[in-house]
């Protein structure tokens, strides 16, 4: 059995994320690790719920932008410690300590910089467009 330290998905559901990225997290922190590790391509987190491999890569986005998962390279992934399961209560409490305030679900900003983050990213998706435009 696995401890997870917070109760956060009144935060997770304060995200207003799209639903491919519920079901990502979902899958994810189903076949996570003690501490919130997770190996899985792509393709086999698409074949778990039924997800497309782009809804899969938009998902994900979503959650790497809520900062609720971290990408450490290719089909490997990290859940937010607050979020992630841990062997007891102390280790989820260490991870906790260890992780950045502002990564921490509880942290009073936590959704506004998720909407902060989502309006940077589109606008830099639109500044891209606008370059492609202007070469072709």
């Amino acid at each position: 059995m696995l401890f997870t330290p917070v109760n956060g998905e009144g935060v997770v559901a304060a995200l207003d994320l799209p639903q491919p990225a519920y079901r990502v997290l979902l899958t994810l922190r189903s076949r996570s690790e003690s501490g919130g590790r997770v190996e899985m391509g792509q393709n086999q987190i698409a074949a778990l719920p039924g997800l497309s491999r782009p809804s899969v890569t938009s998902g994900l986005r979503d959650l790497i932008l809520a900062r609720l998962v971290t990408k450490q390279r290719n089909g490997l992934y990290r859940i937010n410690a607050t979020l992630a399961g841990y062997e007891s209560p102390a280790a989820a409490q260490r991870a906790i300590d260890d992780m950045p305030v502002e990564d921490r679900l509880d942290d009073p900003e936590f959704v506004t910089r998720f909407h902060q983050a989502v309006e940077h990213y589109r606008e830099q998706l639109a500044l891209e467009r606008r370059k492609k435009l202007r070469v072709a």
